[in-house]
């Protein structure tokens, strides 16, 4: 039997915290530039800096992500294998800048999940009778998260 909760999910070095895979902040792409990419490419692999807006209530199992210079795009972050969490605390004080490490790509959310995620954000059962359309969104896989 393999327990979750033995992973170390969080590594402090010099003040930075680190989430999954440590990852050197190099060669980091805009934003609007990964967007771009998905113009033409099914993925991009990118270092990004982003603002977090809002995180899983019930565990820190997903993320969003926006543009810290604005704008009104967002991606969906979840975390690879489901091997690492962020803190569910972590945007009760507004949105937090993180620089992000993965594969970005867009799909189509099914209603249930987008209601499932509309639960775990903790909006009202009214708020979640609305979802009543699959979504194109862009996603992305994070390998790690390091908060700086």
């Amino acid at each position: 039997m393999i327990l979750f909760s033995c992973k170390e999910p969080v590594k402090m070095k010099e003040g930075v915290k680190v989430f999954g895979e440590d990852f050197t902040v190099e060669n980091v792409m805009a934003f609007d530039q990964v967007l771009g990419g998905l113009d033409s490419l099914e993925t991009v692999d990118a270092v990004m800096k982003v603002s977090v807006e809002k995180v899983c209530k019930v565990k820190g199992c997903w993320m969003t992500a926006v543009n810290p210079q604005g704008g009104d795009q967002e991606f969906f972050v979840k975390f690879k294998d489901y091997g690492f969490f962020v803190p569910i605390d972590f945007t009760d004080e507004g949105a937090q800048t993180v620089y992000i490490k993965g594969e970005a790509f867009k799909s189509t959310t099914s209603v249930d999940e987008l209601k499932h995620y509309a639960e775990d954000e903790g909006k009202s059962q009214e708020e979640i009778d609305k979802i009543t359309e699959p979504q194109v969104q862009y996603k992305f896989m994070a390998t790690g998260v390091k908060m700086i």
